[in-house]
C-alpha cells in the first residue's frame, strides 16, 4: 500500500508498516513462495506495478487485489509473477462467474491462476472483505477447480489478529479438492503451521512474522529439504 508493505486486521486497520520491499524480501529468502497484495489496486486508488515487477526478478511471488479483468491477469504475467490471485471478480450475486473465470483461464492458463476464497462467518466475503455473499468455500471448490491450478483460502474472522486459525475449516476444505491450498488468517503458532503441513495445506504467514511471534529461523526448519 502507497509503495511500502503494510499489515492489516480485518483487512481494514494498518496494524504495522514494514520495511522497505527489497529489504522485506531479503529477510524472507529461502522461502518458496512469496504473496504479494496490491492493496492500492483492490481499493480502486492505484497500482505497485513497478515493485510488483521488481520483487517478480528477485523471486518466486503471487500477485494480487484488483484482477478484474483478463487485461489485467495478462499485465501481472507479464510482470513476471507466478501465478495470479483472483478474488472479488470470480463471484457475483448470482454466484461463481464461470464466463469470466472461463475468458480468464483461455487468457492465461488455469495454471497460472490461484482463486482466492476469503470466508468470514462462514461465507465468501469480496470488495476488500467488506461484502458477504451466500457462498460457503466448500460449496464452489469443484465448480472452481476447472479455472485454476490452487486455491488461497483466507480465515478472515481471525486475520491478523494472533488468535489461532480454525483448523477444521481448513480441513473440510482440504476434503474437498485435490487442488493445492494455502491456507491464511490467524496463523499464530509453529503448531497452526505444523498442523497445516501435516494435512497437506500450506501456510501463509503474515503478523506471526511481522511481529516475531513466529522465527523465521523455526520456520524454515519446516521447509522440505532438496532429494
Amino acid at each position: 500500500m502507497d509503495g511500502k508493505v503494510v499489515q492489516l486486521v480485518q483487512g481494514r486497520d494498518k496494524a504495522l508498516e514494514g520495511d522497505h520491499p527489497h529489504r522485506m524480501l531479503e529477510r524472507f529468502a529461502g522461502f518458496p513462495v512469496i504473496q504479494v497484495i496490491d492493496l492500492d489496486a483492490a481499493l480502486g486508488k492505484g497500482q505497485n506495478d513497478a515493485i510488483v515487477e521488481d520483487l517478480a526478478t528477485r523471486a518466486r511471488i503471487r500477485a494480487g487485489g484488483g484482477v478484474r479483468s483478463e487485461a489485467r491477469a495478462r499485465a501481472l504475467v507479464a510482470l513476471g509473477v507466478d501465478k495470479v490471485i483472483v478474488g472479488t471478480a470470480a463471484f457475483d450475486e448470482g454466484g461463481v462467474r464461470e464466463d469470466f473465470l472461463r475468458s480468464l483461464a483461455a487468457a492465461v492458463g488455469p495454471e497460472r491462476i490461484q482463486i482466492a476464497l476469503d470466508s468470514k462467518e462462514g461465507r465468501i466475503v469480496v470488495r476488500g472483505w467488506q461484502e458477504s455473499t451466500s457462498l460457503t468455500a466448500v460449496e464452489v471448490l469443484q465448480q472452481l477447480e476447472p479455472y485454476c491450478s490452487s486455491f488461497l483460502c483466507t480465515y478472515v474472522d481471525k486475520e491478523g489478529m494472533l488468535q489461532g486459525t480454525d483448523l477444521e475449516w481448513f480441513a473440510s476444505l482440504r476434503a474437498g479438492t485435490s487442488k493445492e491450498i494455502t491456507a491464511a488468517g490467524g496463523v499464530t503458532t509453529l503448531e497452526d503451521v505444523r498442523a497445516l503441513l501435516a494435512m497437506n495445506v500450506n501456510a501463509a504467514l503474515g503478523m506471526a512474522i511481522y511481529t516475531g511471534r513466529i522465527p523465521l529461523a523455526a520456520l524454515r526448519e519446516l521447509l522440505p529439504t532438496a532429494p
